[in-house]
């Protein structure tokens, strides 16, 4: 049985005891918005990111949501990526072809992986004007409070330090505004070099999901999602907050075990 609360900001949090169950709930929301927005739409525009993510999704591939899903709609876009080759181990493309798109019919077309030819600042630069491109198509929606691009869905994790993305603390790139895709040559997580949405475009998505598993990660769970006062430094996680969308982080029992658990309801 799933733990579940939501607080008056309308972000809700999702606690699962076991990760079966928390791999079938997320199968469960990826599939009920691809419809929905495909049904309004036309398109489902979804924004991956790397780590666990993508093995979390794997259910995703088998019955009923591989037959179910109309994978032909989805747009495929990385809300970070590091600048390597497609077939480096540390790519976020290598990661989710081999976990997911190689084992669904998405179209091969539909996929926007970065230039990874370049440099760092023209790969985020290059990015940029893709998503520019299919935002213009209406592929990809336009936020209706800003020019940002409006994702229907941007998938997060979140490492132990509580960055997203690569937006990591403390990082001059949290205060960039104006750019859709930034860049940063100095990650403190290797590779060094790569590519992120801004906090602006994660914000402006329809649909943010922040999905989290393991002790390691429960200090930074506890100081994104309580009321933790002002003394504490704020985390990148903690400042997605989606400004017209909705926010639902999915959490096993012990990546949420440092959680205020007062507010939780089954």
């Amino acid at each position: 049985m799933a733990l579940s609360g939501a607080n008056k900001d309308g972000r809700e949090v999702r606690i699962y005891e076991y990760l079966d169950e928390l791999n079938t709930d997320l199968a469960d929301y990826i599939a009920e918005l691809s419809e929905a927005s495909v049904k309004e739409r036309g398109v489902f525009a979804i924004a991956l990111s790397g780590g666990s993510l993508i093995s979390l999704m794997g259910k995703l591939c088998e019955a009923p949501y591989s037959k179910t899903v109309d994978w032909a709609k989805w747009y495929i876009f990385w809300v970070d990526e590091r600048v390597v080759a497609k077939n480096h181990a540390d790519s976020n493309y290598k990661l989710a072809k081999d976990g997911l798109l190689s084992k669904v019919p998405i179209v091969p077309s539909h996929v926007h992986s970065i230039n990874d030819t370049v440099s760092a600042e023209k790969a985020a630069e290059d990015y940029e004007f893709v998503i520019r491109q299919l935002v213009r198509t209406r592929v990809i929606s336009v936020s209706d409070i800003s020019d940002c691009p409006k994702f229907d869905l941007i998938l997060l994790g979140m490492g132990p330090d509580g960055h997203v993305a690569s937006l990591f603390p403390n990082h001059s790139i949290l205060d960039e505004k104006e750019e859709w895709v930034t860049f940063l040559t100095d990650s403190p997580k290797p590779p060094p070099e790569r590519i992120t949405f801004t906090l602006p475009v994660i914000n402006s998505a329809s649909n943010v999901a922040i999905v989290v598993t393991g002790t390691s990660k429960a200090e930074a769970v506890h100081s994104a999602i309580d009321d933790v006062g002002p003394d504490c430094p704020t985390l990148p996680a903690k400042m997605v907050q989606p400004t017209k969308g909705n926010l639902v982080w999915f959490l096993d029992k012990a990546a949420a075990s440092k959680l205020d658990s007062a507010k939780f309801s089954e």
